[in-house]
């Protein structure tokens, strides 16, 4: 039978540091430091030690003096512990540093290659009846926004990284670092950015079997207000936006991704997610949260061959039937063989927190428009670095483009510049 914390740690003090016995009260040394020690009274049940004087709960000294008491000592010296402990031994996973500094060290580089082969088919819209200079080709405004939030500058200081660009032939003409700013504000370029943030994933759907599915949000620059009854003021709050994903939970690549109203559900974001991820990846688990639990998210998954590993709420039955009952007695009856597959799903915290920490978690853009496409911008920028990485990693060839057009891109929709 497993034992709680206190336990455990009172144990390891019985058994690495001897206890003193004072007129009935037992004298135990603080782990914290050597100059602190408890006093234990064992027949009124107190401890002076702030976790007891707290909480009032049986601290580890106690525990401690328990096990000490309990030791049996035999005429040759020896002792016997009356009660023993399995300690769960903490996995770790190896680093392959060679291969990670390699990627790191090449990844800027490496970056704008993927990135332009990822532009290199996607069509010119067509120009509305104005005048002026031409436009610069679409493939060369959507290189710039995505490389633009790699890179993190402004657009002024983001206008030699273009120009470096632009002589290694990247994109065909110099875009101004300015004009970025306004490429970024185009909605028909959102459907665009959708479909290269699955396609900036295909390369590893030799690799991903298993996904994991969640939502976050990113801070923005503007405010809100709204009036609170209870407390009769008006009060400012952050806009953010809300992202759905879906990721793969071996190499963290984002293979779905969704941008709703700050206020949609969780729960139908789940169907759609894998129905996307399908298409190119073979799905053989999903993982997510209480907040997608429902007999169409185990459905959707199940049609498709694999398994959808969801918590149940502790208020949830069977009754509904079919799939759902199924799972729900696997949950009750197998919970740690089940929980197994399901905290798979703490990799789509590590994605977030990797896009976060890399590409910032908030967004510079105004925008609603830009907004979205800044998010979408950073998660393609995240899938190539988690390309590369796998690269050095799994020594695979990735391929990002197709003899096809980009087939998400409106041809009739006039360019906003």
């Amino acid at each position: 039978m497993a034992i709680s914390a206190r336990e455990e740690r009172g144990l390891v003090i019985a058994a690495t540091v001897k206890l003193n016995e004072q007129f009935g009260m037992w004298v135990v040394p603080s782990q914290t430091g050597s100059d602190k020690r408890y006093m234990v009274d064992p027949r009124k049940g107190t401890c002076t030690c702030p976790d007891h004087q707290e909480t009032g709960f049986k601290c580890k000294h106690q525990y401690a003096v328990e096990y000490t008491v309990k030791r049996e000592h035999a005429t040759d010296g020896t002792v016997t512990e009356t009660k023993t402990i399995t300690f769960t031994e903490k996995k770790t996973y190896t680093q392959n540093w060679p291969a990670y500094n390699l990627a790191q060290s090449t990844e800027k580089d490496r970056v704008q290659i993927l990135l332009s082969d990822l532009c290199r088919n996607i069509p010119d819209t067509e120009r509305g009846p104005r005048k002026g200079p031409k436009s610069h080709a679409a493939r060369d405004q959507i290189f710039s926004i995505i490389y633009k939030v790699y890179c993190g500058f402004s657009s002024r200081r983001f206008s030699s990284d273009l120009r470096e660009a632009f002589q290694r032939g990247h994109i065909a003409t110099n875009v101004l670092g300015m004009k970025v700013t306004l490429y970024t504000q185009n909605p028909a370029y959102t459907p665009i950015l959708m479909e290269l943030v699955a396609k900036s994933a295909a390369p590893l759907a030799a690799v991903e079997t298993s996904f994991a599915v969640d939502s976050t949000g990113f801070s923005t620059s503007k405010f809100e207000r709204w009036y609170d009854e209870k407390y009769n003021v008006t009060r400012r709050k952050c806009v953010w936006i809300k992202t759905h994903i879906a990721c793969g939970t071996k190499t963290n690549v984002v293979t779905a991704v969704r941008i709703l109203d700050k206020d949609a559900a969780d729960c139908p974001q789940f169907k759609p997610h894998v129905e996307k991820t399908s298409e190119t990846f073979k799905v053989d688990e999903v993982s997510a949260d209480k907040a997608y639990v429902s007999q169409e998210s185990f459905e959707t998954v199940a049609d498709l061959g694999g398994t959808a590993y969801i918590p149940f709420k502790s208020n949830t039955t069977g009754a509904l039937g079919g799939l759902f009952e199924k799972m729900f007695h696997y949950f009750q009856f197998k919970r740690d063989e089940y929980m197994e597959h399901y905290h798979k799903r703490s990799n789509v915290e590590s994605t977030f927190s990797a896009i976060k920490r890399k590409f910032g978690d908030s967004i510079r853009s105004v925008t609603d428009v830009a907004m979205v496409n800044e998010v979408l911008c950073k998660i393609i920028c995240h899938n190539l670095c988690c390309l590369i990485q796998e690269q050095e990693e799994l020594g695979i060839a990735p391929i990002l483009w197709q003899d096809k057009p980009c087939s998400a891109i409106n041809q009739t929709a006039p360019q906003t510049v």
